[in-house]
């Protein structure tokens, strides 16, 4: 293993003089960090889940960077590595930054505007790649042969490809011309029925016998690409979580609670302005007692609740479970930053100077203090916030950046890293006296930083790998990951704060953010929790127990319980088309295996299938985050309501069948991505 640095060469030779970080690199590279930034930061709301986006974008690089700017192999990896920074900060953010919101004062919630989320997001980013930095040789060059990186290592097999005459972006791109054009028909004319939905309350003789129980799915392109990209293991346990809520939990509640009761939670928990007035989830009217959607009200009244303890408990699992690896990945990455080697020349081993590492820390502690719009009472309480979040930054960092290595970024337990940060400044706040609701979101600060700079490291160390392998100068991708990091970060912010405003229906109903009604925003939601919990004590914590005894059962049962949890939290419409992708990869793996096809993990990664799902995703979720603006501007939402031909096939097939419809839609996109993924023609 010591020698490994000296024996390994790299595609590009160290000596070779070659175009790299280049003005079109970048703004190429900056380009697709805005794209996939904002198409993960719609998933992430709407699915708690998120998609890699080097592999695609270094795919679509080939083929833009290649054939029309004439770019090198060196500048399409300093494409990717720019473009890779804006998921990485899009999930970190949305896992936390939304958690404002549910805090325990509406006065949290002020934090949660664009010039917070754009400040802490761009910190968040660098202080994630500035840490990277040291740890860039140990982990990287020293651990070479034994820390794969996975994702790393395919974007690497991707450039080479491409660099030898690879046509890996023609079946990307025709999952996403596919996705355009039905996301077009879905969000714009409406033939495709957006979510299909069975209800019992609508069949009297069913819902005497099994009230309130629901079946729906959003039959988009995006849920489809993300099931198969994940597979059909993971989306099973989504969906079984699912079906407790809406076909167990649902119909049990709605045999033992009367509506009455549920709008007095719905009450408590601010949904409803008082019994005797109509709106709320559900649909509530005050003059019949009942609920126009019962399996809605009761969803929102208790089993979100429910739901958000189960997933407290599962990241609290995930976490313990992980303990014996970030201790020791933390004990190994410090020994071999220790170990000295001798300084190199080579292009190839030039890293930013440790300085911009010291000054850039310091420069970020010192911000943190001075800038107004962070949260805390005083200088003194935001420099404790700043020089928590490189305590906290400095070791799930180096933890992150490692763990990946081994089992590879989506795989990657950053809310239980995440958990762990808010528990121990909460428990810490709590140890010096410093309770109630003022110290919320200072916690939820240094949760979220360490987040985001987290997920950041876990994406910068794949890049750093694609560039060891590949023959790129460290410092040069370590300038990118910054600029990645500040330019996506202003269109993050702006992303969230469009999906947050509330549609002309929501605001009339009195919902102020679209965020907690039309995005769940899962992972938020249990930050939140877990700081309510311990520092304002203001929780259904009988809600919230029993969905942690429920995570701890699965658990127990072998199952992950953080994926189950998951889906206990979020709608049924969402875990129930991520399943079918999911299902549709399970189906393509098990004849692929029957007929004899002998597929590594690397190559199934770049397969058809799993290129033309990442179309699929990357175009539903640009789409619809694009139409999510455009319904915002009143006079566009009037033109586009009037393009909608949903009254009229209604009219002529009536709802069932216009429904039906859209389910012979969804199920042709998952034929069409069955067959793309069933083809023998190799890529090349």
């Amino acid at each position: 293993m010591a020698d490994q640095p000296t024996t390994f060469k790299p595609f590009i030779a160290p000596e070779s003089k070659m175009k790299e970080f280049t003005f079109k690199s970048v703004i190429l590279g900056s380009i697709f960090g805005i794209l996939f930034g904002a198409a993960n930061v719609y998933l992430a709301l709407k699915a708690g889940l998120t998609v890699s986006a080097s592999i695609p974008i270094a795919v679509i690089a080939i083929t833009l960077g290649q054939r029309v700017f004439k770019t090198t192999i060196l500048e399409n990896n300093i494409i990717q590595t720019t473009g890779s920074a804006g998921e990485s900060i899009a999930s970190g953010v949305v896992f936390t930054l939304p958690g404002f919101i549910f805090l325990s004062t509406a006065n949290a919630s002020k934090f949660f505007e664009y010039g917070v989320i754009f400040i802490l997001a761009i910190f968040g980013g660098m202080l994630g790649t500035l840490m990277m930095i040291p740890l860039r040789r140990s982990l990287i060059v020293k651990e070479h042969a034994n820390l794969p990186y996975p994702e790393g290592t395919a974007c690497a097999a991707v450039l080479k490809a491409g660099e030898k005459g690879g046509a890996f972006a023609k079946t990307a791109f025709l999952g996403l011309g596919f996705a355009t054009v039905y996301a077009v028909l879905q969000r714009l004319f409406r033939i495709i029925a957006e979510t299909p939905l069975y209800d019992t309350v609508k069949n009297k003789v069913v819902n005497s016998f099994y009230p309130s129980a629901q079946l729906s799915a959003d039959i988009t392109p995006e849920y489809m690409g993300v099931g198969y990209i994940i597979g059909a293991r993971i989306t099973g346990v989504l969906v079984a979580g699912g079906i407790l809520s809406w076909l167990v939990f649902n119909p049990l509640l709605a045999s033992l609670v009367s509506p009455d009761n549920i709008a007095l939670q719905q009450v408590k928990l601010g949904f409803l302005a008082d019994i005797h007035t109509a709106g709320g989830y559900g649909g509530w009217d005050p003059v019949t007692h009942t609920f126009a959607s019962p399996a809605d009200a009761i969803y929102r009244a208790y089993i979100r609740q429910i739901g958000a303890g189960a997933v407290a408990m599962g990241g609290f699992i995930t976490l313990i479970k992980t303990i014996p690896t970030i201790i020791s990945s933390f004990k190994e990455s410090v020994r071999s930053v220790k170990e000295k080697g001798t300084q190199s020349t080579l292009r190839t081993e030039r890293d930013l100077n440790i300085k911009v590492v010291l000054f850039g820390t310091l420069a970020l502690i010192l911000l943190i203090a001075l800038l107004p719009i962070i949260p805390g009472n005083n200088i003194f309480s935001k420099l404790l916030i700043g020089v928590l979040i490189v305590i906290f930054g400095a070791f799930f960092v180096t933890v992150s950046s490692r763990i990946v290595g081994i089992i590879g970024t989506t795989n990657n337990p950053i809310s239980g890293m995440t958990i762990a940060t808010i528990m121990s400044t909460c428990l810490l706040f709590v140890a010096v006296g410093a309770t109630g609701s003022v110290y919320e979101p200072m916690a939820l600060v240094v949760g979220g930083m360490v987040c985001i700079a987290a997920a950041n490291a876990g994406a910068t160390s794949q890049d750093l790998k694609t560039g060891y392998l590949v023959g790129s100068t460290p410092k040069f991708q370590q300038l990118g990951l910054f600029i990645g990091a500040i330019v996506s970060s202003f269109a993050i912010g702006f992303t969230i704060k469009i999906l947050d405003t509330p549609t002309v229906e929501q605001a009339a109903a009195g919902i102020h953010h679209a965020i907690g009604s039309s995005f769940p925003a899962p992972q938020a939601t249990l930050m939140a929790t877990l700081i309510k919990g311990i520092l304002g004590g203001q929780l259904d914590w009988n809600f919230v127990i029993a969905g942690a005894a429920l995570a701890l059962v699965v658990e127990l049962c072998g199952v992950k319980a953080l994926s189950f949890a998951i889906g206990v939290y979020l709608p049924i419409s969402t875990t129930l088309p991520i399943f079918i992708g999911g299902a549709i990869r399970g189906l393509v793996q098990s004849v692929r295996k029957k007929r004899g096809d002998v597929i590594n993990e690397q190559e199934e990664e770049l397969g058809r299938g799993s290129l033309f799902a990442t179309g699929l995703v990357a175009g539903g979720a640009l789409l619809g985050v694009i139409f999510a603006l455009l319904s915002r501007v009143p006079s566009i939402a009037t033109a586009m309501e009037n393009m909608s031909l949903e009254k009229g096939l209604t009219g002529f097939l009536g709802e069932g069948g216009y429904m039906v419809l859209g389910v012979v839609f969804f199920a042709l996109m998952g034929f069409v991505l069955y067959r793309v993924a069933m083809n023998k023609k190799k890529l090349e």
